[in-house]
């Protein structure tokens, strides 16, 4: 069991866990990830690590979208979960590459932050790019910025920053002429495919992190497969992140919303049960 050490709601939707796991905040680096099961009937839900505490516990964002979200977000401190694994995946390849562009979007801002952190110790310039439907919808925001060489905001609204998306703040910079080594985007798959494409022209090495389906997180069920570069892919066992350039966006998208009938039923039965 793994007890809720902290819990905050970032957002109407968004909340923030901070959970005791030392063995896992003494092991995780930028860019792994967990799975927990709230309880013995849960399913599993992967969670990219948001940060750690002094080696003592790990705090992860969700985003309450479907039956199990919404159940992992009405836990409290105090609560505990049954299970979680990791740290899993490959950790984020961080040297100092010079300028490094972080770009996140939605609950990606909060799982782009350790990234930052990560680049930003290890002696990179770095640039981020954070972006939400609206200024109450941001998170993170001091977080990033603390470790932030230069931070741009946008917002769908035009409520904070720049009016519209990520890749246009981005599509700016590199319109300016500013320097770019390697960009690193986290979010939505529809930003990402859009962050991807805009560097594309200029050959900026860019990384994407995948967030697809997942069972067993071992390579083993093969449902978090992914096309990277015409090759098939696991996302648990040889991501998360992957060359952004090299991507199916397409497939990738379509596998997403495979199962969104089947998590319509889920989720109206978990209101019914409320």
């Amino acid at each position: 069991m793994f007890k809720i050490l902290g819990k905050q709601r970032l957002y109407e939707n968004i909340v923030k866990l901070d959970v005791e796991a030392p063995l896992i905040a003494e092991h995780a680096r930028a860019g792994q990830f967990i799975t927990l099961r709230i309880d013995e009937k849960g399913e599993r839900i992967p969670l990219t690590i948001a940060d750690t505490d002094n080696k003592r516990s790990i705090t992860l964002v969700l985003q309450e979208v479907g039956a199990s979200t919404k159940m992992l977000g009405k836990c409290e401190a105090g609560d505990a979960i049954l299970d979680i694994l990791g740290p899993l995946g490959h950790p984020t390849e961080v040297e100092n590459f010079g300028t490094v562009v972080c770009v996140g979007g939605g609950v990606g801002i909060a799982v782009v932050y350790p990234v930052v952190k990560a680049m930003k110790a290890k002696g990179n310039k770095v640039v981020t790019i954070v972006g939400s439907r609206s200024e109450d919808a941001l998170i993170f925001r001091k977080e990033n910025q603390s470790h932030s060489n230069e931070f741009f905001i946008t917002t769908d609204d035009g409520s904070c920053g720049r009016k519209g998306f990520v890749s246009d703040e981005l599509k700016h910079l590199i319109g300016k002429g500013a320097k770019i080594d390697r960009v690193i985007a986290i979010g939505p798959v529809p930003m990402m495919k859009a962050v991807s494409n805009v560097t594309k022209p200029h050959n900026i090495k860019t990384i994407v992190s995948l967030n697809p389906l997942m069972l067993d997180a071992t390579g083993m069920c093969g449902v978090c497969r992914v096309t990277v570069g015409g090759e098939v892919k696991f996302t648990c066992v040889d991501g998360p992140e992957f060359d952004g350039h090299l991507v199916d966006y397409d497939e990738l998208a379509t596998r997403l919303s495979q199962y969104k009938d089947k998590e319509q039923i889920a989720l109206e039965k978990c209101e019914r049960c409320k």
